[in-house]
Order: structure tokens, then sequence, then C-alpha cells
């Protein structure tokens, strides 16, 4: 399900000299047409590789604009359906519209934190590794390890 852009609905991250979408997607797909060489529409994004997208959608969230779209594959959207999803400030809206018009919509918060501000053992004591390191610990046998020894056949 590769991305693609909505030229009429992208507005280039408003002349910047990276977009949002440039910035967050992890196999750098993304880029910005500046002259409109590439794709004929100047200051707009484009999926430089299509076939190469990891579907992640991150650029579908992060785009202010809501100009990037997927297209689906068969057994998820069939014949004629869509799915979008469409980010808010606190949550993600995924919009399905069925092939015969009934569309359903299912929001899901966004569970991101600032970087470094999450707790690694919200209050609970640290793991004390001298019970977990050592012999014992682990019973192997054929290459196959357990807890417990009696949960090992070995012959």
């Amino acid at each position: 399900m590769p991305t693609f852009v909505r030229t009429e609905k992208c507005d280039g991250c408003k002349g910047q000299d990276k977009t949002a979408c440039m910035y967050i997607c992890p196999h750098d797909l993304m880029k910005l047409d500046k002259d409109g060489s590439d794709t004929g529409h100047a200051m707009k994004a484009y999926n430089q590789e299509p076939e190469q997208c990891w579907e992640c959608y991150s650029c579908v969230k992060i785009c202010p604009q809501q100009a990037i779209e997927c297209r689906h594959y068969a057994d998820v959207v069939p014949l004629g359906g869509s799915v979008q999803p469409l980010r808010g400030t606190d949550s993600i809206m995924w919009t399905i519209k069925f092939r015969n018009g009934v569309m359903k919509r299912f929001k899901f918060p966004i569970r991101t934190t600032p970087e470094g501000s999450i707790d690694p053992y919200a209050g609970k004591p640290e793991a004390d590794m001298s019970k977990i390191e050592g012999p014992g610990f682990f019973e192997t046998c054929n290459g196959y390890r357990a807890g417990e020894p009696g949960e090992l056949i070995c012959k």
C-alpha cells in the first residue's frame, strides 16, 4: 500500500526547505519538487519510489494538509473502498469507506511522549541481575532452554 501525494492538497509545507513527510520518512522516499521538473507541480512533495514504501504511514499521519494517501490492497479494501488515517493533536482517526458507501470511523489515542520523559521503572524497583545471571537459571538441552529443568526432556 504505497503512499501518494494529492498535489491539489499539498502546499509543500509552505515553502520550507524540508517538508514534514521528508523529515519523517524512514526510507527517505519523500521528496520536494522545488521547480516542478519531476512531477510538473512546483513546491509539491512526492513519493520518488512508491514500490520501496515500507507502509509505515508516518508521512500520512504527519502531513498537516492531509495531502498524502495510500493505495490499499484488495483484500483490505476491495473494489473501490478506502481507508484513510487522519492525525489530530491527541489521536488518529481511521475512516473506512466500504464500496456500498457505508463509513466506519475508529479513533485511537496517540501514545507518544516527549523524548526522555519516560520513567522506565515507574516506581518499581530495578531488576536484581544477580538473580538471573549465573549457572542454573536457564537449563538447556539440545539447544532449547527452559526456566525449570523439569520442562525439558533430554535424550
